[in-house]
């Protein structure tokens, strides 16, 4: 079998203001090579700031979303460089994952099957994540001889509670996406058939809302969990001022349909940020 070009390691197309983003080695099960490693950086350089892009959405070629690491190219090739090759197969996938966890847009994990090992670094750095039910989820680095590394440890002590990440990262055992909801390693699993219609509908309400608002808020999440509460206010209240230098006139327009107007009610749906009023200015 040809090897793949760096290029065609990862595939994408731009629908409605989507970015479709895939792993693109299903003869591999998607397992990421550095070639890989290296095309989904160029990827999220290419898609961020882009004008036509306003939610990316991972998924994964074929039966699987990435069976992780590939064990060849990843570990016994790099290996074999010595430290440097190492450091460098590290910097560029825990690189990649470190960027989406951080991305201006909103992204979505679309786990349409096997999800395992390193997968669970990009799964993680998604800001949400729905799976298909008969995905399968594993850290299979134990059978193998290793601990689950490369963040991947911390990813089930951070989602799931602290007997179930021993039980995964122990037996090695596979669960489905059922569980995976179960365990919230996903927000929701349901079946394949269905799986790209509400990966799309989500989508489709998030491309509704604040963009601006939307980047503060995924960033707020993430940054406030390890703080003590006096901590996450005060950069609560920094983050929205921050938020409003950016944006000085959404928060007023989302008010003044809200109180004026009366077309919207915040608790039912966003307000029509494509309209700007002038008491808004």
């Amino acid at each position: 079998m040809q090897e793949r070009s760096q290029q065609d390691t990862v595939a994408y197309e731009v629908v409605d203001r989507i970015a479709w983003v895939k792993f693109n080695r299903p003869e591999k099960r998607n397992a990421m090579s550095p070639k890989l490693n290296r095309r989904m950086m160029e990827v999220l350089d290419e898609l961020e700031f882009r004008d036509d892009v306003g939610v990316l959405v991972l998924s994964g070629e074929g039966e699987s979303w990435t069976a992780g690491m590939d064990l060849k190219e990843y570990f016994r090739e790099t290996e074999a460089e010595g430290l440097g090759g190492i450091r460098r197969s590290q910097r560029e996938s825990y690189g990649w994952w470190r960027r989406l966890r951080w991305f201006q847009k909103p992204t979505i994990a679309m786990v349409n099957g096997w999800c395992f090992g390193g997968g669970y670094g990009p799964l993680y750095a998604c800001d949400l994540a729905f799976a298909a039910e008969e995905a399968k989820f594993g850290l299979s680095e134990i059978n193998w001889g290793i601990l689950p590394g490369g963040g991947a440890t911390k990813v089930v002590v951070d989602l799931i509670s602290m007997r179930d990440a021993m039980y995964h990262a122990m037996t090695g055992e596979m669960i489905d996406g059922r569980k995976a909801a179960e365990w919230r390693l996903v927000n929701e699993a349901v079946p394949a058939a269905e799986l790209k219609a509400r990966v799309s509908a989500v989508a489709a309400m998030l491309l509704e809302k604040n963009p601006v608002a939307l980047k503060a808020t995924k960033d707020a999440v993430r940054r406030v969990k390890d703080m003590t509460y006096d901590n996450a206010e005060d950069f609560l209240v920094r983050a929205q001022e921050a938020a409003n230098s950016f944006d000085p006139r959404g928060r007023k327009e989302g008010i003044r349909q809200f109180i004026d107007e009366k077309s919207y009610k915040p608790g039912l749906g966003a307000y029509d940020k494509e309209r700007v009023g002038s008491d808004s200015e």
